[in-house]
């Protein structure tokens, strides 16, 4: 007899030609999606004497080092301070409207689809066109634009259709029979939603806030016309590129970069961990 895999396939059977030819049409995709990536994290690391392309000339942080000189890039730590600090304000107001309106849109009321389609038809407006409606906005009403009002609300109109369209996903999967255990047991409806609700959708709320704070994080088309007087570090980093070029851009993108991919894992860290949490309550 012959032995079946642990996946149920005959060892014998040989994969069809169109597994390989999907295969490398993976790997080219994955080559053309990293690959710049890969090539700015090697240049970031150029020698001294270095420029801006291959060969490298030696290994070095000195373009890291530069970052933090009095001079040209003088601005780009506090430009960082400030998109951080966005971010998470973003991230913030994203959290808490997607999880009200994920409440909100449980039970179906009247005109819940054209709101719906209302509030997430930003999506398909062209990014610059937004920022520079809100800015006409302000100026009709004769008020400065500024990071944390005019940037702020031209952010808004990105991240929140995505965390509404991720806390839909969570809610449709929500299992309504722990609240209603919940109400057996006597939880009011303050009690249910503490004690019950948000701790199941918890995994994704940290998704949501995640999502919106690196789509904050490194927008650049919704905030370039609303941003005032204090650039984001998007923003910092475009006027270094249009002025000069050296490896310290390349160290500034693989900083940034890493901010990005830190935020992500410390939300998949955390997110693990409940779910280990939740598999030894269950079999406890």
């Amino acid at each position: 007899m012959i032995a079946i895999g642990a996946r149920g396939r005959d060892p014998r059977e040989r994969r069809p030609w169109t597994f390989y030819a999907l295969a490398v049409l993976m790997g080219t995709f994955l080559l053309f999606l990293y690959g710049p990536m890969f090539v700015i994290y090697l240049l970031s690391f150029q020698g001294p004497n270095g420029g801006v392309t291959f060969p490298m000339v030696g290994f070095s942080t000195v373009w890291f080092e530069d970052i933090v000189k009095p001079g040209q890039m003088a601005n780009i730590p506090v430009s960082f301070g400030r998109s951080i600090l966005l971010a998470s304000i973003v991230s913030l107001i994203t959290v808490l409207v997607s999880v009200a309106a994920g409440l909100g849109f449980r039970r179906r009321f009247r005109g819940s689809g054209i709101l719906f389609y209302l509030a997430v038809a930003s999506l398909v407006m062209p990014s610059l066109l937004v920022g520079f409606g809100i800015g006409l906005g302000f100026q009709l009403f004769g008020w400065q634009p500024d990071l944390l009002s005019s940037a702020l609300a031209a952010q808004l109109t990105w991240t929140l259709p995505f965390g509404l369209f991720a806390m839909f996903a969570v809610f449709n999967r929500f299992n309504r029979s722990y609240e209603e255990a919940a109400t057996d047991l006597g939880a009011n409806a303050w009690q249910r939603l503490r004690w019950v609700t948000l701790p199941i959708l918890l995994p994704g709320i940290l998704g949501v806030a995640m999502g919106a704070f690196t789509l904050s994080y490194d927008e650049y088309a919704r905030t370039t016309l609303v941003a005032g007087n204090r650039n984001t570090l998007p923003l910092e980093i475009y006027a270094l590129i249009s002025s000069s070029t050296s490896p310290t851009l390349f160290a500034i993108g693989t900083l940034t970069t890493t901010v990005s991919f830190v935020v992500i894992g410390i939300t998949l860290a955390l997110v693990l961990r409940m779910q280990r949490r939740r598999a030894l309550a269950r079999t406890g």
